[in-house]
């Protein structure tokens, strides 16, 4: 397993090692004793999701209040660019965010700790994600931030107008959204 810091103390990007021949390939995508002595990230996950969405789709940029995630992301089938945003008041990084491709090719994977909004755009004809969460799915504690927010000026690698749910097309501002300590 190979880590990638960012420009965003905290984010992770984390390649696994590969083993291929004339068969296929093998990799271990998730080991827990690997990934607390490699990244240090000791928080235990309580909690595995997975979506599927097609071409064009954005989704987020999602968090929790009072009950904030973790989450360890990967791409299974397809490509996404995946986008965290520093929510935590007084961070050095505060507003500010880091993007990355995550595909079933590359097989990289995103850990995001707490304190950050979560969001992607399906760059592939479709994505299937899956990640993990350091806590349960709170829905009176989940928030939307804008996805298109000119505050924080996120390079989405679109080509026409996104697809959005309801919920993230009335996300907050940046201004006026909830914040961590």
């Amino acid at each position: 397993m190979h880590i990638h810091t960012t420009s965003l103390p905290g984010i992770l990007v984390i390649e696994p090692e590969v083993f291929s021949d004339d068969r296929g390939h093998f990799f271990e995508s998730f080991n827990l004793r690997h990934f607390r002595e490699t990244t240090g990230v000791q928080d235990e996950f309580v909690q595995d999701n997975q979506s599927r969405s097609r071409h064009g789709v954005v989704r987020g940029l999602h968090y929790q209040v009072g009950r904030p995630q973790g989450k360890l992301l990967r791409v299974v089938g397809g490509e996404v660019f995946d986008v965290a945003v520093d929510l935590r008041r007084g961070s050095d990084t505060f507003g500010r965010w880091y993007g990355v491709v995550l595909s079933a090719y590359n097989r990289r994977q995103l850990w995001i700790p707490p304190g950050f909004a979560h969001g992607f755009a399906v760059t592939s004809g479709a994505a299937e994600v899956v990640y993990k969460t350091t806590d349960y799915r709170v829905p009176d504690c989940e928030r939307s931030l804008r996805w298109n927010d000119p505050a924080l000026d996120i390079a989405w690698p679109l080509s026409g107008a996104p697809v959005i749910s309801d919920k993230d097309r009335e996300a907050t501002l940046l201004a006026d959204a909830e914040l961590y300590s």
